[in-house]
């Protein structure tokens, strides 16, 4: 079953928590502490697999929680790093954020990685907070939390010719009969319900990939129909071959059905007009006025390539591939703009800014949200008074005690982050 899309919950790897842990040694007085720190949490990284051609393995399972990494020991012994949990993904995968849209990742290359989801570091051990004026100090750090996120991943297949045109025009006719590709086949619109693909190869040895792509119909670039499901699979392929039912069985107009293809293509990306295009007029073993050949070519613009052909008797096939490999020849490589960034070979995981916000329960408790108050929140051991009188300081330093006094914070008021509740004392 071809798999082009699928969503998936991802969670990496909490940090290993910090010890708090003292010296006791025979003849070693005033050992001082010796805490270890934690380990770091798993990440989560995607790794392009050239023998993968579609998201099949995501679909039964979608949820995928990394190893958190150890604790710390004592003897100042660092917690061991967990091993990043390693997620093969065919070449074309695109790796999106659900909530924002906005592209993690877009592996191409074999063996091309991205950093999705970012381990959390280990926590520090209490060693690591000894100083001249604390040299035993009592707390310690828990692990970071690893990240958590919902993604999206798309499918765009990597295909040197994609073959477009709408239903029964006999794209997946002419894909059978140039390569050893079997898509399905029928007289009924929609047969080709999936993409194929198929490994061409000339008379004169060139070689090329080649894709019998779903059918559109017209507002396919609005989702209608297959919509984005065949239009996404066109974005990475070199050449264009426009396939056209000149036989007229269906009772369709050729020139008016090239016409709705290309606005369609345009709308969903004007990239794709900029493309070499050829154009196949298929079926031309069922015309017998040779006038449909010249009121079409007129019609489209002297300008096209236009190629006869007979995907049921083979013939002029030959020709149209010959055109095609020269054009590949002529064709760099397909550029793509993805949000200004190229994100192709790793995400690189930016650190969350110092900021935060502040608002009101119903009950008139203040809440203080923010990613990095929360982050702290959560490595905080609040069954230690220091860690507790740290957490404050932190908040102290962040500007949170003065913006809870401009929203009008009196003594003996609650605040709440994460569900635990504070009171405030000035």
């Amino acid at each position: 079953m071809f798999i082009d899309q699928v969503d998936i919950y991802l969670k990496a790897g909490d940090g290993g928590n910090g010890l708090v842990a003292y010296r006791r040694e025979k003849y070693v007085p005033l050992g001082g502490p010796s805490g270890g720190d934690g380990g770091n949490g798993a990440d989560i990284i995607f790794e392009v697999d050239e023998g993968l051609r579609t998201l099949m393995d995501f679909r039964y399972q979608r949820h995928f929680k990394a190893k958190r990494g150890e604790n710390g020991m004592n003897s100042n012994a660092h917690g061991k790093n967990s091993e990043p949990m390693v997620l093969k993904v065919p070449p074309g995968t695109i790796v999106k954020r659900k909530d924002t849209g906005e592209t993690l990742a877009d592996l191409v290359q074999h063996g091309a990685r991205a950093v999705v989801a970012k381990g959390g570091r280990g926590g520090r051990g209490n060693s690591r907070f000894a100083s001249s004026r604390n040299p035993a100090p009592d707390f310690a750090e828990n692990g970071e939390p690893g990240e958590e996120l919902d993604v999206v991943m798309e499918l765009k297949l990597l295909a040197d010719v994609g073959l477009v045109g709408f239903p029964s025009v006999g794209k997946s006719t002419i894909l059978s009969a140039v390569s050893k590709a079997k898509p399905k086949t029928g007289d009924y619109p929609f047969t080709t319900i999936k993409p194929n693909l198929g490994v061409v190869e000339t008379g004169d040895g060139r070689s090329f990939v080649m894709a019998d792509l779903p059918g559109l119909i017209e507002g396919a670039s609005e989702g209608t129909g297959l919509g984005h499901q065949f239009l996404r699979h066109v974005e990475r392929t070199k050449v264009i071959v426009h396939v056209i039912d000149i036989g007229g069985l269906e009772g369709r107009d050729a020139v008016e059905d090239y016409r709705i293809i290309r606005n369609e293509m345009g709308l969903y990306n004007d990239n794709l007009l900029k493309r070499p295009e050829i154009i196949v007029l298929n079926k031309v073993d069922l015309v017998e006025d040779e006038a449909v050949f010249d009121r079409f070519t007129e019609a489209v613009g002297g300008d096209k390539e236009i190629f006869r052909i007979s995907a049921a008797t083979r013939e002029n096939l030959d020709t149209v591939l010959y055109r095609v490999a020269d054009l590949l020849e002529e064709t760099s490589e397909v550029e793509e703009v993805i949000e200004e960034t190229d994100h192709r070979v790793v995400y690189r995981h930016e650190k969350d800014p110092d900021t935060f916000e502040i608002s009101r329960d119903d009950d008139g408790a203040y809440v203080v949200s923010g990613d990095a108050i929360e982050r702290m929140f959560k490595m905080t051991d609040f069954n230690r008074d220091a860690a507790v009188r740290r957490f404050a300081r932190q908040m102290r330093s962040m500007g949170i005690d003065d913006a809870l006094r401009e929203r009008g914070i009196q003594t003996g008021d609650t605040v709440r982050i994460l569900g635990g509740e504070f009171e405030f004392v000035e």
